[in-house]
């Protein structure tokens, strides 16, 4: 098996000339990123050399900033706030499922220069599931529906949840994008309704936040949902916050508190550029160490 690994990672590095490699973060801002740590520990544990920069660009230099990985000679680049929609205007090809959700954050620059968007998003969301966890059948709770809810719910379309009910603060701003992702993914219901109708939790699996509240820097002291109604989940559920900075939000310490179990938003940036990096190479990296250097340097 090892022998076969070997001869696959020197096969994909001879195809792909993997010397000196580049890859880039496309955003704004980009202050917190991790995404330069972690992708220096996937070239690392694969046995390539390279570099991941961050271009924290302003959208006006938008078009600028992607005819420079081209002219560069990067072999591609990932792509966050506010980005992921207007970066498919300058994309040659864009995968299925990214062009559903019309959301990309990880381009592929072919040989011939031609920009292939995808979506790691759903892969990394669904992937920092634990495997014995079972929601086929069952109704979840998203909170914020933002770029990362487009992700998150197609994960739970592949998955077959069932039924998945959005609390938002702005129903109107919310209720043409579901129109469209109810076309897209008609095996899975999504209802909407407005933050303050959540009255309890107890009729579901799992509680996703997917708000910045919660977030170092924004609200670190602050949880989208009060102890007492998250004292009405299902014990036997799952709290998930996307929040990855801290590592554990109040969100997940108050979940912690009552014994309920808890996914953090670094598994689900670790796995997502673990994909990202593998579309890149056709190498699949080290996530454990990609996840202990993120750690390290959260320290």
């Amino acid at each position: 098996f090892y022998f076969l690994n070997f001869c696959c990672k020197i096969y994909y590095m001879i195809q792909n000339d993997l010397k000196n490699v580049k890859f880039g973060l496309i955003g704004h801002p980009l202050g917190h990123s991790l995404s330069g740590i972690i992708h220096s520990a996937a070239m690392k544990s694969v046995g390539i050399e390279g570099e991941y920069l961050l271009f924290d660009t302003e959208p006006e230099y938008l078009i600028d900033q992607v005819k420079y990985f081209k002219s560069r000679n990067f072999l591609g680049f990932n792509v966050t706030i506010p980005f992921k929609v207007p970066i498919t205007l300058f994309l040659d090809d864009v995968d299925n499922l990214a062009n559903l959700i019309s959301s990309v954050n990880t381009v592929k620059i072919t040989p011939d220069k031609r920009l292939i968007g995808y979506n790691t998003d759903v892969y990394g969301f669904k992937n920092a599931i634990p495997s014995d966890f079972d929601l086929k059948r069952k109704k979840v709770a998203l909170i914020g529906l933002g770029g990362a809810s487009r992700a998150i719910l197609a994960a739970f379309s592949q998955i077959d949840v069932d039924c998945v009910d959005v609390y938002v603060r702005n129903v109107i701003n919310a209720n043409e994008f579901l129109s469209n992702f109810r076309i897209n993914f008609p095996n899975l219901k999504v209802n909407l309704f407005q933050m303050q109708n959540l009255k309890t939790l107890e009729h579901y699996k799992m509680l996703v936040n997917a708000t910045p509240v919660g977030m170092r820097g924004h609200s670190m002291d602050l949880s989208p949902v009060g102890e007492a109604l998250l004292e009405t989940f299902d014990k036997n559920g799952i709290v998930y916050d996307i929040i990855y900075n801290p590592v554990k939000t109040k969100l997940i310490k108050d979940a912690i508190n009552l014994s309920i179990r808890t996914i953090n938003g670094l598994d689900m940036l670790v796995f997502q550029a673990a994909k990202a990096f593998e579309i890149w190479t056709g190498l699949s990296p080290d996530v454990k160490l990609m996840k202990i250097a993120a750690l390290e340097q959260m320290l």
